[in-house]
């Protein structure tokens, strides 16, 4: 396959940044490994309420002719200059580009605690994922810990499917949520939002300490200001914030801040012809991220004029990306969180213990197997990043695992 702008990710950015461009006439394609475009901001399923931008948006994709959407496939590799191998359910394939678009978003940052592997722990997203997909938690007792304004997003999700939330555990201070609410008065809607998700179950300066049960979660014992409090429960959604999802701009060659893929004016990265947009380029929510979307795109069919408009209001969403990350640093004592039995590696079981005399992640990688396991370091690369200060492996090709078929077939045409 050819096109002109190959745009990776259909999360808001992705999807703002194809409506951008597509009055060009330009041929666009986008690569989304979801079922339906949304990112997981937007993700669809049997229990999700798809917002009505998101649908307005998903209409008007599918009216443009010249964009073509491949969803539930993913990228494996660079194997050339400006080319893409790419692979779904059924096939693998290649694609030329002559520019790209990188809005690959961000994952959660798990960090390991005593009991986080047992059935019934998950990521605070994750619940919220689960159960736009179908989880049935009706009954449930569940707590959500860890850190941002995502707790309260899955707090609600599960309060709608019919759970109990019994705790929502914050670990930053009261201070610093408290001057973050007081900068969203400068956003009236942001404000409705948080205030229709505030709860009595709320509590700051709190945290896991761990989760108790056999063969699955029975309880969870949380660092409440000076105290250690259990709590009963069935589930626990515990994550402390987002990472940018950097991988394939990396193996790309894009160059790095300490947010994100570093990008200029116009969104575009270090390396020619490519540009980056949306968590990617930094944690900041969906408004910056459509914002950050639609300046890419112009930026990528020249239409400078029309970016550099919307230059004043990705400031303003900027300065809101920068609030959220001061108001919501992960506290020190975090670091404390892992036992020496505590399992930092779930791929290759490899505990806290056999870490401490690693001198880094390559080390690690060499004698104990951390990071060698089915993600390849995304879920333990990032939490040793703030545990140790290890900087997360380099990205290599294949990105992700790959069938022998597509990576054959490549072969087979000489790429």
């Amino acid at each position: 396959m050819q096109c002109d702008i190959l745009i990776i990710g259909a999360g808001p950015a992705g999807m703002a940044a194809a409506l951008a461009a597509a009055p060009s006439g330009a041929s666009i394609a986008i690569i989304d490994d979801n079922p339906a475009p949304g990112g997981q901001i937007w993700r669809d399923g049997p229990n999700a309420q798809v917002p009505v931008t998101a649908r307005r948006m998903r209409e008007q994709l599918v009216a443009c002719t010249n964009v073509h959407i491949h969803s539930g496939a993913r990228v494996i590799s660079a194997p050339a200059p400006h080319t893409l191998l790419l692979e779904d359910a059924e096939h693998g394939w290649t694609i030329q580009w002559k520019t790209l678009i990188l809005c690959t978003g961000a994952r959660e940052l798990l960090l390991p605690f005593p009991g986080w592997t047992l059935p019934g722990v998950t990521g605070a997203g994750g619940l919220q994922a689960l159960i736009k997909s179908g989880l049935p938690v009706a009954g449930e007792r569940i707590v959500v810990a860890g850190s941002g304004p995502l707790l309260l997003a899955a707090a609600a999700s599960a309060h709608k499917a019919g759970a109990k939330v019994v705790r929502i555990a914050e670990q930053a201070g009261l201070g610093a949520v408290l001057g973050f609410a007081a900068r969203l008065a400068a956003s009236p809607r942001k404000a409705l939002q948080a205030l229709a998700l505030i709860r009595p179950q709320y509590r700051t300066s709190s945290h896991v300490v761990a989760v108790r049960g056999q063969g699955r979660v029975g309880s969870v014992q949380m660092q409440q200001g000076g105290h250690v409090v259990e709590i009963a429960c069935d589930r626990v959604a515990c994550g402390f914030g987002l990472v940018p999802n950097t991988q394939l701009g990396q193996l790309l060659g894009c160059s790095l801040t300490p947010t994100g893929l570093a990008v200029d004016a116009w969104q575009a990265t270090s390396q020619a012809d490519i540009y980056a947009a949306g968590e990617c380029t930094g944690v900041g929510g969906s408004e910056r991220a459509l914002v950050q979307g639609r300046i890419a795109g112009l930026a990528a069919v020249g239409d400078q004029a029309d970016a550099q408009s919307l230059w004043p209001e990705r400031s303003r969403w900027e300065a809101f990306a920068q609030q959220l990350a001061r108001s919501f640093a992960l506290a020190p004592q975090l670091k404390q969180l892992p036992q020496p039995d505590t399992l930092v590696c779930r791929c290759e079981d490899v505990p806290y213990a056999s870490l401490q005399t690693c001198a880094g992640w390559t080390d690690a990688k060499l004698h104990a197997r951390c990071g060698m396991g089915a993600c390849q370091g995304r879920v333990c690369g990032t939490a040793l990043q703030f545990l140790q200060g290890w900087e997360p492996p380099v990205p290599r090709n294949p990105l992700a695992p790959a069938r022998i078929g597509t990576l054959a077939a490549l072969y087979e045409k000489g790429e």
